[in-house]
């Protein structure tokens, strides 16, 4: 396997398989290291952490909602793009449900502070395997991944989770029902919004990668456009848990997006290949 075939320097192209498992204990036990320092600091701040951060879409003064109303108005439309108004409680009924979820918010709050860390520790693991042509097309990694994954967590949070808010909030079937989500409910739609985006937004990189190493042409991508688009609905569905239509509508835009976006870049990636192999044919 390439991971067990390092390279680069006497000492790890002598390294063992055994020798290959320590030095992947010795990654992991500092990337969890790292997810729970993170973890610890949510940990003690968590009541200032839910009400603010995590429970921040479920506010009425939410940011999304004021930036988004007032945007509305300069471009003279009214108040077309102010979303209603809205209050929700949110009910526990279970004896330890706040208890659980604390630790839960914990865990994943850790784990999207520490991401460029773990993913470094990642790097430096498969690093190694690689030969030195491909260490050069892959410069420049860690800062992508990072502000790819950065970059959907945020599109989730600042506007996949208020708009679901906002819309399921203001969503009735009759005056005797009262909407009241448990807080359970609301605390899994918003990490699986997030943290599920975060890690979808790391395809048009993956793509860049495959397209740069040969694996992935722009016209196989345009030719599994269809299939593409059932995959892109699967994972959609997977992110959100309530796999109604507005929110897989929500979800599935913006990864098609991406998805258009890949074959954009392999289609660039492709022609820089093959312009380059034509100069070194002569």
């Amino acid at each position: 396997m390439a991971l067990f075939k390092r390279n680069n320097t006497p000492e790890t192209a002598e390294m063992s398989f055994i020798d290959h498992l320590e030095a992947l204990r010795w990654h992991i036990l500092r990337s969890v290291i790292a997810v729970m320092v993170g973890a610890t600091v949510i940990f003690i701040y968590a009541k200032e952490v839910v009400d603010k951060i995590f429970m921040g879409p479920a506010h009425n003064d939410f940011v999304t909602y004021s930036v988004l109303c007032n945007l509305g108005r300069k471009l003279k439309l009214g108040d077309v793009l102010c979303l209603g108004s809205f209050t929700i409680k949110f009910q526990s009924n279970a004896m330890t449900e706040q208890f659980m979820v604390t630790f839960t918010i914990a865990f994943v709050g850790g784990f999207v502070a520490a991401f460029p860390y773990v993913f470094w520790e990642f790097w430096r693991f498969v690093k190694p395997a690689l030969s030195k042509n491909e260490i050069r097309k892959t410069r420049g990694i860690i800062f992508w991944v990072s502000a790819l994954f950065f970059m959907g967590v945020s599109f989730g949070y600042f506007v996949l989770t208020p708009f679901m808010v906002n819309f399921y909030s203001n969503y009735s079937l009759g005056s005797l029902i009262e909407f009241k989500p448990t807080l359970s409910d609301y605390i899994e739609n918003l990490i699986w919004t997030t943290v599920g985006i975060g890690v979808l937004f790391q395809m048009p990189l993956l793509v860049m990668f495959l397209s740069k190493i040969g694996i992935v042409t722009p016209r196989f991508l345009k030719k599994y456009r269809k299939h593409a688009f059932v995959v892109i609905l699967i994972a959609a569905a997977i992110i959100t848990p309530s796999t109604d239509p507005f929110s897989l509508t929500l979800v599935t835009i913006p990864l098609y997006a991406l998805y258009e976006a890949s074959i954009y870049i392999s289609s660039k990636v492709f022609k820089e290949r093959e312009k380059r192999e034509k100069e070194e044919w002569g």
